[in-house]
């Protein structure tokens, strides 16, 4: 019983934030007289008093969070907040249904930025901040999910930073306490926000664009103000700093932290994790570049450039922005933008997928085995810089990335069963569960997920949950053996 009423405490607390969330959105809408005041007005109040009503009657339990509890807490928290975060959108849109609400509110706040909305440049001032303000937050969410979350239930958190990204993040290098780390990350995500903030404002963007592109941009969210995205600006210098910050929020904030302590770009430099994205997502613009100008696409080697760093980069954080209607590219370009979802975002970043660090170990991990092969009684560690990785780190890996795959691959079936073709049920679970929100086909960036059905919508809900919680702390619960003393 007193497991259940520390979840239900906890979850009290959740839900008086998403209150004090919704009353930034109150006032807007006040000082905008956008009409949808009294949406906010009463999401505001049902959610303080249902947050009030959880938190203080569980107040004087004793509270014990044991591994079972906190995987529970987390897939509970990420399912059932997206819920709380409907009501503004139903007050305020009678007919809207729940199922498309909860698929806006999840792509919020697990940061993919699929959406159901047409007519988005018409939508009140104040419903637009709401859903930037999920991404936002939830990028927030995510940091302190690996930093603060993840280590109680003993499956990563500081790991991440401590083995996971050798060369670059050290225990010295970090405040001491987990709530000092989380504080500390929080400062860097919120500080490089309002310096992409006014860099947007300064690039050409009104203010309210400015803020809410900021959300979305350092939380790799990818909402927009606008249905055609970031080509609504037709901006290359909007689409420049767009670029920049992007890559910044795929990069782990922990090293962000050291190097603005430190003064230096040397962190940068020795986080093998970022170089590798870094150079990959280059060398990726390049390629792109080349295979749309031999097909013709675009007329010079400027714009195909121009078209194709923004794009790609996009795609390859995870965020979901766009300028280009990609699917429409050859064939080459997206399905190799839909791989880069799958593996480059660093991990500590706001990005998804399987993370570079995963990636860097699986490829050592195969190169180690040939050499192996070749020299079958030779002793190689594994090594990433000067960090030798553990056996148990490199077993957790390969664990994670078979589920992954196979996670996709029953997704994937079920939506062709469900009637989607081909093209849009493969691309839809990988964006989805990627967090990278535009796919192909059907989903592509000129259109968005509305004309799928409420059982097709469920699925991509589905993949969007277990690729932001990172797989485990789902499956784990439907494994018998976890909840056995």
């Amino acid at each position: 019983m007193n497991v259940i009423f520390t979840i239900i405490h906890i979850f009290g607390l959740v839900t008086m934030g998403a209150s004090a969330l919704m009353s930034t959105c109150l006032i807007t809408s006040t000082l905008a007289e956008d009409g949808a005041r009294h949406a906010f007005f009463e999401g505001t109040w049902i959610t303080l008093l249902l947050g009030a009503f959880m938190f203080l009657t569980t107040f004087k339990v004793t509270k014990k969070v044991s591994r079972q509890t906190g995987f529970l807490l987390v897939s509970i928290t990420w399912s059932l907040t997206p819920v709380l975060c409907t009501i503004p959108l139903m007050i305020y849109m009678p007919n809207l249904s729940f199922i498309d609400a909860y698929f806006e509110t999840v792509s919020g706040l697990t940061t993919t930025g699929a959406t159901i909305f047409s007519g988005i440049d018409n939508l009140p001032m104040s419903i637009n901040l709401w859903r930037h303000e999920l991404n936002w937050i939830a990028g927030m969410g995510i940091i302190i999910f690996a930093v603060a979350i993840l280590p109680i239930l003993g499956i990563g958190g500081m790991q991440l930073y401590k083995a996971e990204t050798p060369g670059s993040v050290k225990a010295s290098d970090l405040p001491p306490r987990i709530a000092q780390t989380a504080k500390a990350l929080w400062m860097v995500y919120a500080g490089i926000t309002v310096v992409c903030m006014f860099s947007l404002h300064f690039a050409g963007m009104n203010w309210f664009d400015s803020i809410c592109h900021a959300f979305s941009t350092m939380s790799l969210g990818g909402f927009s103000t606008h249905d055609t995205s970031i080509g609504f600006f037709n901006s290359i210098s909007i689409e420049r700093v767009l670029i920049v910050f992007q890559l910044l929020a795929a990069i782990n904030f922990a090293t962000h932290f050291i190097a603005l302590r430190k003064q230096s770009l040397k962190p940068y430099i020795n986080d093998r994790e970022a170089t590798t994205f870094l150079i990959l997502v280059l060398a990726s613009v390049l390629i792109a570049t080349c295979v749309l100008i031999q097909a013709g696409t675009y007329p010079d080697f400027m714009t195909a450039l121009r078209y194709a760093s923004f794009n790609v980069v996009s795609v390859a954080t995870d965020s979901g922005f766009s300028t280009q209607d990609f699917n429409q590219w050859p064939i080459f370009v997206p399905m190799w933008m839909l791989l880069l979802s799958c593996l480059s975002a660093s991990s500590g970043s706001t990005g998804g997928g399987i993370r570079m660090i995963r990636t860097i170990i699986l490829m050592k991990q195969a190169r180690l085995e040939m050499f192996k092969f070749i020299h079958p009684y030779a002793i190689r560690p594994m090594k990433i810089g000067d960090t030798v990785i553990s056996n148990n780190i490199v077993n957790s890996v390969t664990g994670f990335i078979f589920l992954y795959f196979v996670s996709i691959v029953i997704l994937t079936f079920t939506l062709l069963l469900s009637g989607l073709d081909f093209m849009t049920a493969l691309s839809a679970t990988i964006t989805c569960i990627n967090n990278a929100g535009p796919g192909l086909n059907e989903v592509g960036p000129a259109g968005n997920y509305v004309n799928l059905s409420d059982f097709q919508k469920e699925v991509c809900i589905f993949a969007m949950l277990l690729g932001r919680v990172q797989i485990f702390s789902i499956v784990i619960l439907f494994v018998p053996e976890f909840w056995r003393k």
